[in-house]
């Protein structure tokens, strides 16, 4: 199983893609909105993609709520965004009932992974990328609903993704278009602090940002000093570590040499989102298996999920996440 999650084209698995799933077998496939229309179609598709996929791989998908959502009405539930949840009675237990619902909706879908929550804080004049998918500027507010968040998806077998640490709140540009940079001097010691509360998360994702006090050169995703000092060090992350999309443009350079120096820099699995099919061949040529401790990473957040799952009643659930809602 190679190191990297990657996209495919369309609405079902093409031959060439089947081929290069099972013969260069990937660490997951991910899906976006070009790739889903409704339920039996999408169930039909990860069906497809599960067949060729390697014991152990994820099927993940974007499903934060708000904007960030693939997983859309009038087929599926509209989710709100974590600045609504953070802004009600009861915010916790709405972040918790929020997470069982796309839980089970992505579960029901064929996914085993949801890209959500966002651990990132709200920072009044930056780059509204993040905006109202942050829980807020408080860390350990953040920290609170994005772990309730996290409990409700892994109540409904899914696996959550922490992102983007270290923190992305900071970012003055979008880094779907640019790479922001935080300069030396600005305290990231907020940000770090939502992601070291939060440390238990089974997976977490990178962020596409240079933090010049920490280091200059490189963006966070392939700085072995962002990822190996303060994600792992620093916040005490002992999970499995996946990039950002490497086809966002804060980067540059060609899909696998991106792919690869986000595996050399400390990443244990790296993201390429595009669906494109020469450059998916390209991320997977370029990154090694998945590594031992990687593996047993994986394992062991599989086995987080299956302990900590829940026998859910999905009406009752959204009747009380609607009564919070109301009030």
């Amino acid at each position: 199983m190679r190191a990297a999650i990657v996209g495919v084209e369309g609405l079902s698995l093409s031959a060439e893609e089947a081929a290069l799933l099972r013969v260069r077998a990937p660490a997951g496939v991910i899906l976006f909105g070009r790739n889903i229309r409704d339920l039996a179609q999408v169930r039909a598709l990860c069906s497809e993609i599960r067949a060729v996929l390697p014991a152990g791989a994820v099927i993940a998908v974007d499903q934060e709520g708000g904007r960030v959502a693939r997983l859309r009405p009038p087929v599926w539930r509209g989710h709100p965004a974590a600045g609504v949840i953070a802004a009600l009675h009861g915010a916790e237990r709405a972040a918790f009932l929020t997470g069982a619902l796309i839980g089970l909706e992505c579960a029901a879908a064929g996914f085993d992974m949801a890209c959500a929550p966002v651990l990132d804080l709200r920072v009044d004049g930056a780059s509204d990328v993040v905006g109202d998918r942050s829980y807020g500027s408080d860390p350990v507010e953040v920290a609170a609903l994005a772990g309730a968040m996290a409990a409700g998806l892994m109540a409904a077998g899914v696996l959550p993704v922490g992102k983007h640490a270290p923190g992305h709140g900071r970012a003055l540009v979008d880094s779907h278009h640019a790479l922001p940079v935080v300069p030396a001097g600005v305290s990231l010691d907020a940000d770090i602090e939502a992601f070291r509360i939060c440390s238990d998360f089974p997976w977490m994702m990178t962020a596409h940002l240079v933090y010049e006090g920490i280091d200059p050169a490189r963006a966070g995703t392939v700085s072995p000093i962002v990822i190996g000092d303060v994600i792992r060090g620093r916040i005490g992350f002992g999970g499995v570590l996946v990039s950002d999309d490497l086809a966002m443009r804060a980067l540059s350079g060609a899909p696998g040499e991106l792919a690869a120096a986000a595996i050399a820099a400390g990443c244990d699995v790296a993201l390429h989102c595009t669906g494109v099919l020469a450059e998916s061949a390209a991320v997977l040529d370029a990154v090694p298996a998945v590594s031992e401790v990687g593996a047993a990473r994986m394992a062991a957040a599989r086995a987080m999920v299956a302990a900590r799952r829940m026998a859910l009643d999905e009406r009752e659930l959204a009747a009380e996440r609607e009564m919070l809602l109301a009030c």
